[in-house]
């Protein structure tokens, strides 16, 4: 317990190793499930149903900016800078979730499963080299869907399993449908977290970290 509670002291460097090796862990360890899971876990015409619609929505990035402002609007009668801070880090964190997403996928390459009936399938750097198009990992819904849900625990820890709860049924409607492998959504879902984690450090000051 010790060593987790002076973490935040620990050198860059090996607190960077940490988490590249539990990273990494959240896609490794969960790909060599990914076909037992593609194939047991589906739901025809998923987004058909309200609640997946309602679950999807949490991987939307505009859903985070409305929200954003307002928390904005709410607050900013009670601590101007504040609310503009709190309004800020959520707008931001599922952005940059969803931008490093992207980068990613242009760098693995991995095609989606259900063309290919939950095979991999990794896409040649010479085929559209900048289009996302059609690739999987990681599941951008799920990173962008994390990044909020993450952002939003810190700003409201008593109503954080709710938050996260949102998140990972975002999640698991993208393996419903087909769309992404198991690997992709447990990898989104940890880079998420870890980019709303950074910012959260990076930003928040002291009147923020008093409820945690």
């Amino acid at each position: 317990m010790s060593y987790w509670t002076n973490y935040g002291k620990r050198p860059l460097a090996l607190r960077a190793g940490v988490a590249f090796l539990i990273t990494a862990a959240f896609l490794a360890v969960p790909a060599t499930f990914d076909g037992a899971v593609y194939h047991a876990v589906y739901h025809k015409d998923v987004y058909s149903l309200d609640w997946a619609r309602l679950l999807r929505v949490m991987g939307f990035l505009p859903t985070w900016w409305v929200v954003a402002l307002a928390i904005w609007l709410v607050e900013r009668e009670h601590d101007a800078p504040r609310a503009k801070r709190r309004a800020w880090m959520l707008a931001v964190s599922p952005a940059a979730a969803g931008l490093l997403c992207e980068i990613l996928k242009l760098v693995i390459r991995r095609e989606r499963p259900a063309p290919y009936d939950g095979e991999w399938i990794f896409r040649p750097f010479s085929d559209h080299p900048w289009s996302t198009a059609g690739l999987a990992t990681p599941s951008s819904h799920t990173m962008v869907a994390f990044g909020a849900a993450t952002m939003l625990a810190r700003l409201f820890p008593r109503a954080r399993w709710v938050f996260y709860a949102m998140a990972w049924g975002c999640g698991i409607t993208r393996l419903l449908d087909h769309a992404h492998f198991f690997s992709d959504v447990t990898f989104g879902a940890i880079l998420g977290w870890a980019v709303a984690w950074g910012i959260w450090i990076q930003y928040a000051k002291k009147p923020d970290n008093a409820a945690d």
